[in-house]
């Protein structure tokens, strides 16, 4: 049975707009995902909210932390480390990957083709990195395709996020994991690559991968 997490959702927390958290996770239930991930932008405190959250719907859906974090190059998704207590701030994402790997951490380069905020092709020089993401529900289609065959390319697993800024848009892609989640095991699962992105989009549209 596939575990369905939608890594990178955002939150009124990201303070760029006026997403309710729990409404998120409501709405992530309703289309049976299994666990849903809170990305705010440049700190992890910023969603602190999700403790409150997992004591209330915990029994029916996996919440997970994490931190859309800025490098001088372009956005990463960071998780398994409290960023807020790392000294990471302005610098280049090379530098950020070994600190978060140092710490027990997974970083994973978000939308890296989307132009603004992104590493691009910088991403084929990195090592460290855990995965890739592949598909973010707010790019357009050839800046996904780009970044499922870089990962491809690097021998790496590709992970499948919407980006959402709205609680109507948490699930439009997510990360389809061969095995089951908890907060306990979750960077255990993100290092043993056993998940792939999909984006619900593509699907409608009868596109495979």
């Amino acid at each position: 049975m596939s575990f369905k997490i939608d890594l990178h959702v955002h939150s009124r927390s990201s303070m760029d707009n006026d997403s309710d958290p729990e409404e998120a996770v409501l709405h992530a239930i309703r289309l049976s995902l299994q666990g849903i991930a809170f990305t705010e932008h440049y700190y992890y405190g910023a969603s602190e909210p999700a403790e409150r959250l997992k004591e209330k719907y915990g029994r029916e859906i996996c919440i997970l932390r994490g931190v859309e974090f800025s490098s001088i190059e372009g956005h990463c998704l960071v998780f398994g480390v409290n960023t807020d207590r790392l000294s990471m701030r302005g610098m280049p994402v090379k530098d950020i990957i070994r600190i978060v790997n140092q710490n027990g951490g997974v970083v994973i380069p978000s939308h890296p083709y989307r132009g603004t905020n992104s590493v691009g092709d910088i991403v084929k020089g990195l090592d460290g990195i855990t995965a890739v993401e592949g598909y973010n529900g707010c790019n357009m289609d050839a800046m996904n395709v780009r970044a499922v065959e870089t990962a491809l390319l690097l021998n790496l697993p590709y992970t499948g996020g919407s980006d959402a800024h709205s609680p109507a848009e948490v699930g439009s892609c997510y990360t389809e994991f061969d095995d089951p989640v908890t907060e306990e095991s979750f960077i255990r699962a993100l290092k043993s690559g056993r998940y792939r992105g999909i984006d619900t989009r593509r699907i409608s549209k009868g596109f495979r991968r």
